[in-house]
């Protein structure tokens, strides 16, 4: 079975940069920039439990599968 892959977005006209995104994501998806601003670190470690969209106050974060394309010879 295929690992699965997400794309994190973060909508930051809503983000307050409060930080808790970057502190509970187990993988370390996530990180901080200059101000505390989140930032994705590396979409390949997302492993979907969306606690960054569930804990977020400002509801600036969105989390979702993507379908991945595969190709066929022939």
């Amino acid at each position: 079975m295929a690992k699965k892959s997400y794309k994190v977005e973060i909508n930051y006209s809503f983000c307050k940069n409060c930080g808790i995104c970057y502190n509970v994501c187990p993988t370390k998806t996530l990180g901080s920039a200059e101000l505390g601003k989140p930032i994705v670190v590396d979409i390949n470690k997302c492993i979907g439990c969306l606690m960054c969209e569930r804990l977020c106050p400002d509801i600036a974060i969105n989390v979702e599968e993507v379908e991945k394309v595969v190709e066929t010879n022939g």
